[in-house]
């Protein structure tokens, strides 16, 4: 995304220092410098998002790329793997880095260009170029120590997550027994018509903010968001309903978003490359779609799980049809109430 406020010069420094250097290295100058085939380097490039020109000459990478390229293959894990399963991991760390980067784009540039202002108020003589190198080097060290920490912190909260789970095969993907859970914003679609951009904003800010910081502290974790839809797990069916109720209470409270449905399942999961698969997830959703606005339903083996728990009682439901299976059964759970002596 280029910024109408910076030169091409200073756009010029800021992606060399991102990349290393300028773009100087043909497909085939890659595979002769790394020993990786040409064919490869295209399917692992386009893998991460990237588009590939098609023509082997064309000089689409610098020395980072290099760089990477060599890294990953002195990691055997990786290395180890067909080029089936390097492309599904290259693919899913791509649409993690990507997502990050247009998030954090315009803060970048923003902030690069005001300090090549100040840089150049301060001393005009100097080249622009150099300029924006040195206010590149001291924005992108600091967004980098910010994005590493938060990395290295969330890597050492899924490890103590998965430290009970069996080992397999990181490209294949991990089974773990896990409660998985569904938040929707009921009549999100009718309510997006009548609100302008901005609204739209402080809405899905609002709701992505109170669920995130619900989900943390009850135990659970933020699979992914999906617009009005929040994706959460965590380990037990007790701690999943526990986090849905406190989510509808925080909603009702901040009065910022329509009400809530949520659905839960408790059962095997594949779990692979952050996301979650299965019967499970997919019972997870459809109970979510038949939930009424300020309700939680559970499965079988969720409700089975929560029936002796003296925190939630657990009405069983009749059973519904619904697409892709046959015969589901909610269960209807609200805290159980406490009796006054």
């Amino acid at each position: 995304m280029a910024n109408p406020g910076l030169s091409s010069v200073v756009l010029t420094a800021i992606e060399e220092y991102l990349l290393g250097g300028p773009r100087e290295f043909s497909r085939v100058d890659v595979s002769e410098r790394t020993g990786v085939p040409s064919e490869v380097t295209q399917r692992l490039w386009v893998a991460l998002g990237f588009a590939a020109t098609g023509d082997d000459s064309a000089r689409e990478y610098a020395a980072a790329d290099l760089t990477a390229i060599e890294t990953f293959r002195g990691i055997p894990s990786f290395a180890d793997l067909d080029i089936d399963r390097q492309t599904a991991v290259t693919r899913a760390v791509g649409q993690w880095a990507a997502r990050l980067a247009e998030w954090q784009v315009d803060v970048v540039v923003d902030e690069i260009g005001k300090q090549v202002e100040v840089l150049l108020a301060a001393d005009p003589d100097r080249d622009p170029a150099d300029a924006a190198a040195a206010a590149t080097a001291t924005v992108m060290s600091a967004f980098e120590a910010m994005n590493s920490y938060v990395w290295r912190r969330h890597l050492a909260a899924a490890l103590t997550r998965a430290s009970g789970a069996p080992a397999d095969d990181s490209a294949a993907g991990t089974t773990r027994r896990l409660a998985v859970g569904f938040a929707d914003m009921v009549g999100f679609t009718r309510l997006t018509r009548r609100l302008d951009l901005g609204e739209l904003t402080e809405l899905l800010h609002s709701f992505e903010g109170i669920t995130a910081e619900v989900i943390a502290n009850n135990g659970g974790w933020v699979v992914k968001n999906l617009g009005d839809e929040v994706m959460f797990a965590a380990d037990t069916p007790a701690a999943a309903v526990r986090i849905a109720l406190v989510i509808q209470d925080a909603i009702r409270k901040a009065d910022a978003t329509p009400d809530l449905r949520t659905g839960i399942a408790y059962g095997e999961v594949l779990q692979r490359f952050g996301d979650l698969y299965g019967t499970v997830v997919n019972t997870a959703a459809r109970l979510t779609g038949l939930a009424r606005p300020g309700t939680v339903l559970v499965d079988d083996e969720a409700a089975a799980e929560l029936a002796a728990d003296p925190e939630f009682s657990v009405w069983g439901l009749r059973p519904v049809h619904v697409r892709g299976i046959s015969r589901l059964r909610p269960h209807l759970v609200r805290r159980a109430r406490v009796r006054q002596s």
